[in-house]
């Protein structure tokens, strides 16, 4: 399989060729073989092998592919050495780069948005200000290497187990976020929905990732309600009131 890159997105090229080198090395059959890359070409590419199975995206996952997505994310979550893993740049997207990112939609959306999505961006909003989500950072909550893309379309099923692909944005990340970007993509419930709960408690977290899990969720929910806001609804890329029921997915997480 040939991957090929835009020139201004020659990062994101670097980041997949990092990804699957680091899975090759450390957790063989996760993720695509890589074969070559040319990361400074006019359009850089990377040549990796092609994964047999069915994307997770819009399906009703069973138990035993439920389970198997766990494994899959806590394999590639674990995979990376320490000391490898200190030489891995910070993934892109993370939360001071998306408190930025809202900071600078709200002139843009705000005032064109009203009845409950307005409330809810109104109360995420608030929330987003008296939160701790600023911090540098919290040494009780591990680092993993995450894969940057909570999709659930890149998380293909062969009928055994679970492998990834896409690693665009992958980098230096830690478990909450990474799990909050699975449950809070809206390929995880427009349409078939996933069992965020039951999938979210079958990872042993400790006190720390419990309590940052939490406020992650609410970030990337409020995110999404941005995203969703700006939906060009000719043709729309989600079903009529997607972005409704966001907001009341956003009043949940903030209950």
């Amino acid at each position: 399989m040939i991957k090929r890159f835009k020139r201004e997105n020659r990062g994101e090229c670097e980041r997949e060729w990092r990804a699957l080198t680091l899975l090759a090395a450390h957790a063989p059959g996760l993720a695509p073989v890589p074969h070559s890359a040319d990361l400074e070409a006019e359009h850089p590419v990377v040549v990796m092998s092609r994964l047999p199975g069915e994307p997770l995206r819009g399906k009703v996952l069973s138990d035993q592919q439920l389970r198997a997505l766990v494994a899959a994310v806590s394999e590639m979550y674990a995979a990376v050495p320490a000391d490898v893993l200190a030489e891995v740049p910070v993934r892109p997207g993370r939360q001071h780069q998306l408190i930025a990112q809202i900071r600078a939609w709200v002139p843009q959306v705000r005032s064109r948005v009203d009845g409950e999505v307005g409330v809810a961006m109104d109360r995420g909003l608030e929330w987003l200000a008296r939160s701790d989500m600023e911090r540098v950072g919290r040494p009780d909550v591990p680092r993993v290497f995450g894969p940057g893309d909570g999709n659930l379309a890149n998380y293909l099923w062969d009928g055994t187990r679970v492998r990834v692909v896409d690693f665009e944005d992958s980098g230096l990340s830690d478990r909450p976020f990474e799990l909050a970007e699975i449950t809070e993509h809206v390929a995880a419930w427009v349409g078939p929905p996933l069992a965020a709960e039951t999938f979210l408690s079958l990872f042993d977290l400790n006190t720390a990732e419990r309590a940052r899990l939490s406020e992650c969720r609410k970030l990337l929910a409020l995110v999404w309600l941005f995203l969703l806001s700006f939906g060009d609804p000719q043709p729309p890329r989600n079903p009529p009131g997607t972005t409704e029921r966001q907001a009341a997915r956003l009043h949940n997480l903030l209950a």
